[in-house]
């Protein structure tokens, strides 16, 4: 599988945010979200064996990994073994992904974040794959403007699926009137910043 990183930070989003976490971020992506921060994901990197891969995350120590990309899921052959051995191992795995790819094949061996993209992104997630979630998955959006939150709105309070929502905005948008239209709007979510970027870790 091709690489782009394995470092240890803070999980900066989601469930599990404010904890150490091992990051194995995959290169390649089907999307090109406009406010993609981690634009050097979508080519490039190392050709890793599953088995290499793995001692890298034994060689930092931490129970907790997050797979990420680019997006992940388009490396489903070799990482379907890599959860296995993690799984095996007693890692707690969760994978983050755009809602484009059946993440099922998976969900025996990591919990998933699905990251519903929003009108801003300029992207389109397939919604139907919000029904494989369960009560250990997460679904997030990320979002820029009331637009996006008229949007995800919808989705949550129409659709049926069994995952907890978190909304995150975008990185210098307005907060506070994101923050505002969930609380109008009795949303049943979490309002999450973005932890890494506010401490300025990776």
């Amino acid at each position: 599988m091709k690489v782009i990183e394995i470092f240890i930070s803070l999980q900066g989003e989601g469930k599990n945010q404010g904890v150490i976490t091992t990051f194995v971020r995959l290169s390649g992506c089907n999307l090109n979200c406009r406010w993609c921060d981690t634009p050097e994901s979508h080519s490039g990197g190392t050709e890793m064996s599953v088995s290499g891969v793995f001692e890298e995350v034994q060689k930092l120590g931490c129970a907790n990994v997050c797979i990420t990309g680019g997006e992940p899921l388009l490396s489903m052959d070799e990482l379907i073994p890599l959860l296995k051995i993690l799984s095996r191992e007693c890692y707690k795995v969760e994978i983050e992904t755009n809602g484009t790819i059946n993440p099922a094949p998976c969900m025996d061996f990591a919990s998933v974040c699905m990251d519903i993209k929003c009108p801003s992104s300029g992207e389109k997630s397939d919604l139907s794959l919000l029904e494989c979630l369960g009560f250990d998955d997460t679904v997030k959006f990320v979002v820029a403007d009331l637009t996006d939150c008229e949007y995800a709105a919808d989705i949550i309070m129409n659709r049926e699926f069994l995952a907890p929502v978190f909304i995150s905005p975008v990185w210098g948008s307005d907060y506070g009137k994101i923050a505002e239209y969930v609380i109008e709007n009795r949303l049943p979510v979490k309002f999450q910043m973005q932890l890494h970027k506010i401490i300025g870790v990776k």
